[in-house]
């Protein structure tokens, strides 16, 4: 057997073929482009994600003879963006991403109803999809007008693979319209949003069967066989199957673009006024949580552009060992932040520069500020009983020990290294496929990679990161006054 994990990015679509054992056959790649017609604007056409997955699909079909043994296949996908399709399943306009702020006044509309943050579990940020269908209701009543369902990027996926209109749960939560706790589709949320139920797709948790490849599809693909399409996972969601943090005390930092501090819960338990985002997990009875900051290695690519260095000889100039704060302050609000503010406004600063301030000085500033950041996450974490003593460390940022170990001693806890080879969206995506194909339980596929290497708080320094992180925390009501 084999089974497929399709992980539909923002920039580009990566297909990932597994065998029986959840072990890699082969990948590819395929990318396509954001649109960006006013500022603040970000938008993309479906039809793109549709040939890059057959494209994707094609090659890994001609290059591993595996794939003719396919059973099950499971898509992650970018959360929160607003594909509106007609009665005849045409798109209506481009798709509205997860990154795009023109509805931020909307936002603001919904986030002040009674109860919606309750019902939610969740503060109705600008990116959440509900805000953006105010958005076209105002702003484009024609197309408003015309829809016949709201689907989720992953889940138009899931339209193109089964025909059927069905989310999974953990994507559907963060469009302000799902009862988080209830794990169901809310009446007055959706009415909040002036939408109805009968234009949401149907719900599954994400290691159940959403239907059966399409037998078009299968042809054209080769296959004599059912295939089972799970129901998938949000982006983050998958990425913690496919690390293996399904359960309390299981959790990673990752430091891509933006940082995501993401914990597995055992229960419900949601904190809106802290900016935490609580989503239901991709499988049965458990939730996650996790705090996102915008900025995290976009803000030491920002300085190497400002330097002229590359991030990695940034980095390189701090040598091996952690150094006491740098006397230099950062706040990494490049793009505004999410976890703990919500604030789109604030922008980022260097406080207590001088004249015999150095590039290493401010490359370790920059550092410290995205860890702080972080820490913000972790604290908000802490106050809704999350434990989190270890944490997996992922994403590009994780390639410096010197910036791992500041987290490390900054959030005080051990962070851990996975061996090199699969994990991340694209093998969540497959397990799941292998659960819902009944490959195995939850159990026996979302188990965690070796662990090659543990970085552990520095206790000598711990007082003193714990010092600065104080000053940090002062820095932001003090900045935000004078912008």
């Amino acid at each position: 057997m084999s089974f497929l994990g399709i992980d539909l990015g923002t920039s580009g679509l990566r297909a990932l073929l597994v065998d029986g054992g959840g072990r890699p056959v082969g990948s590819t790649e395929r990318h396509y482009p954001v649109r960006h017609p006013h500022s603040g604007w970000s938008e993309q056409d479906p039809a793109d994600w549709i040939a890059a997955l057959d494209d994707a699909v094609a090659e890994l079909r001609d290059r591993h003879p595996e794939f003719a043994d396919l059973r099950g296949i499971g898509v992650a996908g970018h959360m929160h963006g607003a594909t509106l399709l007609d009665a005849g399943d045409r798109v209506i306009r481009p798709c509205i991403l997860w990154n795009d702020t023109r509805s931020h006044a909307e936002a603001a509309r919904l986030d002040g109803t009674p109860g919606l943050r309750e019902l939610s579990g969740n503060i109705v940020f600008p990116g959440f999809t509900a805000p953006k269908l105010e958005w076209v209701r105002r702003h484009e009543p024609e197309n408003h007008a015309r829809i016949a369902r709201v689907l989720l990027p992953a889940a138009y996926l899931n339209l193109h693979l089964t025909g059927e209109h069905v989310s999974d749960l953990s994507d559907a939560a963060g469009t302000s319209w799902l009862d988080t706790g209830a794990r169901d589709w809310s009446d007055a949320l959706l009415e909040a949003g002036h939408m109805r139920r009968d234009q949401m797709p149907r719900l599954v948790e994400g290691s159940a069967p959403a239907g059966q490849l399409r037998p078009d599809l299968a042809q054209a693909w080769g296959l004599s066989h059912p295939v089972v399409v799970a129901g998938g996972a949000g982006d983050n969601a998958a990425a913690a199957c496919g690390i293996g943090a399904m359960a309390e005390g299981q959790g990673f930092v990752s430091l891509g673009t933006s940082g995501v501090l993401l914990a597995a819960r055992d229960g419900y338990h949601p904190a809106p006024a802290t900016a935490l985002h609580t989503f239901c997990h991709a499988v049965p009875g458990t939730w996650y949580q996790m705090g996102v900051m915008l900025s995290a290695t976009d803000s030491l690519n920002w300085l190497s552009q400002i330097t002229g260095a590359r991030p990695a000889d940034l980095t390189a100039g701090l040598g091996d060992d952690l150094l006491a704060p740098s006397a230099v302050r950062f706040l990494p609000y490049l793009s505004g932040e999410r976890t703990p503010h919500n604030d789109a406004v604030i922008r980022g600063a260097f406080t207590g520069l001088g004249s015999g301030t150095t590039r290493d000085d401010m490359t370790r500033a920059v550092l410290e500020g995205v860890a702080f950041g972080l820490r913000d996450s972790h604290e908000a974490l802490k106050a809704t009983g999350a434990r989190l003593d270890r944490m997996m460390a992922i994403g590009g940022g994780a390639r410096s020990r010197y910036w791992l170990r500041v987290i490390a001693t900054t959030l005080d806890v051990t962070l851990t290294l996975p061996a090199d080879g699969e994990f991340g969206a694209a093998l969540g995506a497959a397990r799941l496929g292998m659960v819902a194909a009944g490959a195995g339980s939850v159990a026996q596929v979302m188990t965690a990679p070796d662990v090659v290497e543990e970085i552990a708080p520095e206790t000598a320094l711990r007082d003193r990161f714990d010092a600065a992180y104080q000053a940090f925390r002062a820095a932001y009501p003090a900045i935000r006054d004078i912008q």
